[in-house]
């Protein structure tokens, strides 16, 4: 079962989160825009409350929280429901693929990468935006995890485990970016996004299909 109960019961909690770490937002905003094609149809797998769909222009995502879905249909965004590890869709519709913090919380991440890539054209890329659990950011999840709602069943990835997976999925080219080099409450509007990994909390890894 995915991991929807704390989204449920706290989806405008979820969501106003974006309003009280603005910059942190608008940072990881700009590292995952920056990692976007140019053009063509894309998806959001996870879409949440719609935050980065809307402002990216992505008109389509999944996702099984029902209260989350209204919140991103509120925001212009079309939401099917379902699971990463089963899309609603049929093989190769999709020139990208975007998943914002979702791969935390799916029940079976090789599963749901190979989902991705079913249902991307040839070429096509898969953009994953995440917190790196060996990230200051991400020990600092870690270590207060059960007093989260969010994060208390959630599971954390290093870069290289990603890495390992999306290759293991047929992903090829993998490019990396990253932003969030201070804690939340420090991080600015001038928050730099900078290529590679290994600095920032924030990463964010594109693969292409073959």
């Amino acid at each position: 079962m995915p991991k929807i109960s704390p989204f449920e019961k706290y989806a405008e909690k979820y969501d106003e989160w974006f309003v009280e770490n603005r910059w942190v937002y608008e940072a990881e905003l700009r590292a995952v825009k920056a990692m976007l094609p140019a053009g063509g149809r894309g998806v959001e797998i996870g879409v949440g409350t719609g935050r980065f769909a809307e402002s990216l222009g992505i008109k389509i995502g999944v996702e099984p929280s029902k209260r989350m879905k209204a919140i991103a249909q509120r925001r212009g965004i079309k939401v099917l429901d379902g699971v990463a590890e089963k899309l609603p869709f049929d093989d190769c519709r999709f020139d990208f693929a975007l998943m914002v913090t979702a791969v935390c919380f799916v029940d079976d991440i090789n599963m749901a990468l190979l989902e991705a890539h079913r249902v991307l054209f040839h070429g096509g890329v898969l953009i994953i935006g995440f917190v790196d659990r060996n990230s200051m950011v991400g020990q600092t999840y870690l270590d207060h995890k059960n007093e989260s709602v969010f994060y208390k069943d959630a599971t954390f990835f290093s870069v290289d485990e990603l890495v390992e997976i999306m290759e293991q999925a047929g992903f090829i080219d993998l490019t990396f970016n990253q932003t969030i080099f201070k804690g939340l409450t420090e991080t600015m509007r001038d928050e730099p996004v900078k290529p590679g990994h290994g600095e920032g909390s924030f990463v964010v890894i594109r693969g292409t299909k073959p």
